[in-house]
């Protein structure tokens, strides 16, 4: 069976058995816990995905990867997930169930990138910016990148606004060319 389909399946039993029980909130933190961990721990695949490794090790080894306090569901889910054997899917689970908490919370990711930091004050009015414009949650998150010299890069659902120095130079270059 596809990878894909069966953590999908997964993600939403468990955001239907969290939504139920008024938990979806601190299960999409566990879940963003774990899905960072994978990433910033590459290991972590590779552990917990070893048949040497007993089952309660791999139980620690996750709920650990989750954070301070896991939600009770996030670990009787991680029991189930690892009593049917599917831990090389842990990953995906956890990335699709953000997904699908995402979708039904109507909450659209935003990313601004900028020459140098900016005020608290500037990454609140952008964020108002793009919560009125999507008519939903954002979850925001800015970047310093000195390559673009100056200016700011915006995206947001689908949507890119490159007004960087950089994009600027670029395409004053290609004209010039032409």
């Amino acid at each position: 069976m596809d990878i894909g389909i069966v953590s999908v399946r997964y993600a939403r039993a468990l955001l239907k058995s969290a939504t139920e029980l008024r938990q979806e909130d601190a299960v999409y933190q566990d879940m963003q816990s774990l899905a960072a961990a994978y990433i910033d721990v590459p290991q972590l695949r590779t552990t917990a995905d070893s048949p040497m490794l007993p089952r309660n090790k791999k139980h620690n080894l996750l709920l650990t990867a989750c954070g301070k306090q896991p939600a009770e569901l996030t670990k009787r889910f991680i029991d189930l997930v690892l009593q049917k054997g599917r831990e090389r899917m842990m990953q995906f689970m956890a990335q699709s169930y953000i997904t699908l908490y995402r979708q039904q919370k109507q909450i659209v990711r935003g990313h601004l990138i900028t020459a140098a930091a900016v005020s608290k004050e500037t990454e609140q009015k952008m964020q108002k910016m793009v919560e009125s414009k999507v008519h939903g949650t954002v979850e925001f998150n800015t970047e310093v990148n000195p390559d673009i010299i100056g200016g700011f890069i915006l995206e947001y659902d689908t949507y890119r606004l490159d007004a960087s120095v950089q994009s600027q130079l670029r395409n004053i270059l290609k004209t010039l060319k032409v």
